[in-house]
């Protein structure tokens, strides 16, 4: 029952830990990384910028409206003028007052001298003339009654007073323009041309974080894959030394060896505890550290492929690149090449703006009050369409400085890009005879270990036939774990040397390209 209990709780433990590859922790490493997140927001902000350039191609449209209260009206006619037309009106009445006045004295007076004089209203009566003539006389006197010049010329001065006090004290306006660049020297060719490379340059950037990440997780990996094989080792050695305490206490018991032998092995059996303590906390400390690196929580149970092996696989070395074909596939020299591109662009641009720029531009203006038919407070409005034309004279040869300082910057970035490639010249080479080197350890540690197993048999079988002391054992066992831990390296400091050479040759890829 307790046999099948303890099964029980192994498998479980077994399912519940997570076996990763190496592949697989590359994947979930770029898709935690918060730096390649904060990358890939870069890269978004680039394409942005990038489609902001490309609508200075097209015409820019924009809508103003305003609204201004003024306290006071404006008259276009003084006070003191606007008083001496009405004096004037009211002189004018005056005038038309008397003179009617003095037209109906005379008809009353000479109508009563012809009652007071018979002769004379006798002739009136007698004469068809003098009837008509006072008949028309009378009109006369009714049309002047009639007439009257001061009231209208009053009203035509009001409304006029009226016209000339302008109503502004709401102010309505609205004005629509467009404007379309014509020729700016040049100066939104080369913009649009600057943000496509600042795009790529964020691309390039982005797959330089990526290499760091998928080169930093394969360093981790393997040091886990170390630290695992370490761990074995340190098992299998603590074994060989708790089977050689239980000899020599047999020993020490049947007076073959002495208790001094006996407290050497202990003291190396205790080392060989503390050892394989080491290994133990240090392949939990390099899990954590991993799970970091790959988005798990640090309690995460895992266990990786390579771990699982009895030795280290070996690493494949692919064949060399030419070195142009290098420069080109590393996102390095890319970033450096564009950056050096972009600020001969710039300087393009600092040198359009010292030539002549032209533009056509449309305006619609719409107010109320309007002016267009006279003053009135009613909406109104009207058109005009034209050429605008700025030419640069002079500014304190700023835009001359700017162009030198554009121009020294390209050249700073040209310098950093040649020495740029001859560190990757020197990085490949010195990669690459670091995995031949490698290579020609693994095969020398390998019969190392044939050596040391074969010496540490023949010590072994020798100390149990009683013909090999205590101490030529435990040489052989300290030559043969040596010999253990320097072919752990090899494979390790081979499988390390190979991502490096793969990131110094460009060859770590990204899969996709960024969105």
């Amino acid at each position: 029952m307790a046999l099948t209990t303890a099964a029980v709780l192994s498998a479980a433990a077994a399912s519940a830990q997570q076996v990763l590859t190496l592949d697989e922790c590359r994947e979930m490493a770029v898709s935690s990384s918060r730096e390649l997140k904060e990358e890939q927001t870069r890269l978004k902000m680039a394409g942005y910028d990038r489609k902001i350039a490309l609508a200075n191609y097209f015409p820019s449209i924009s809508l103003t409206g305003t609204y201004m209260w003024n306290d006071k009206d404006v008259k276009l006619i003084s006070k003191s003028s606007s008083d001496n037309l009405h004096s004037a009106v009211d002189r004018l009445k005056q005038s038309q007052d008397n003179a009617k006045s003095r037209v109906e004295s005379f008809m009353q007076e000479f109508m009563a001298a012809i009652a007071s004089n018979p002769a004379m209203a006798a002739e009136y009566n007698n004469s068809p003339m003098w009837q008509e003539a006072f008949q028309i006389l009378g009109e006369v006197i009714q049309d002047v009654r009639a007439f009257d010049v001061a009231t209208p010329v009053g009203l035509l001065v009001s409304s006029i007073e009226e016209d000339l006090t302008l109503n502004i004290k709401n102010v309505l306006g609205v004005v629509v323009s467009i404007r379309q660049p014509v020729f700016v020297g040049g100066k939104i060719i080369y913009s649009n041309q600057v943000a496509k490379m600042a795009e790529q340059l964020a691309a390039s950037t982005y797959e330089m974080k990526y290499v760091e990440t998928l080169t930093d997780v394969d360093q981790a990996y393997w040091q886990i894959v170390s630290i695992a094989a370490r761990k074995r080792l340190a098992e299998s050695y603590v074994d060989l030394l708790e089977q050689m305490e239980t000899d020599v206490e047999k020993s020490v018991a049947a007076g073959i060896s002495t208790k001094s032998d006996e407290l050497q092995v202990k003291v190396r059996a205790g080392d060989a505890r503390l050892l394989l303590t080491k290994a133990k906390n240090g392949l939990v400390l390099s899990k954590m550290f991993l799970c970091k690196k790959i988005g798990l929580p640090l309690d995460s149970d895992i266990v990786l492929a390579d771990e699982l092996l009895d030795e280290v696989p070996v690493a494949e070395i692919g064949p060399g690149k030419d070195m142009e074909q290098i420069y080109a596939d590393r996102p390095e020299t890319k970033s450096l090449d564009l950056a050096a591109k972009i600020y001969k662009k710039k300087a393009d641009i600092v040198r359009a703006d010292m030539l002549p720029q032209v533009a056509l531009q449309a305006n619609y203006v719409a107010t109320n009050p309007s002016f267009k038919d006279g003053f009135q407070n009613r909406w109104g409005g009207r058109f005009s369409a034209g050429v605008v034309v700025n030419v640069p004279i002079f500014h304190g040869t700023e835009a001359l400085h700017k162009t030198k300082k554009a121009k020294a910057e390209a050249t700073l970035y040209s310098d950093k890009l040649e020495d740029a490639r001859e560190m990757i010249a020197l990085e490949v080479t010195q990669n690459r005879l670091l995995c031949e080197e490698a290579l020609e350890r693994i095969e020398m540690t390998r019969s190392s270990i044939e050596s040391a197993e074969e010496n540490l048999r023949t010590a072994t079988a020798g100390f149990e036939a009683g013909v090999v002391n205590t101490n030529t054992v435990l040489m052989a066992q300290t030559a043969w774990l040596q010999a253990q831990s320097e072919y752990i390296d090899a494979g390790v400091g081979l499988q390390v040397a190979v991502s490096n050479l793969e990131k110094s040759e460009g060859n770590l890829h990204l899969r996709e390209p960024v969105k």
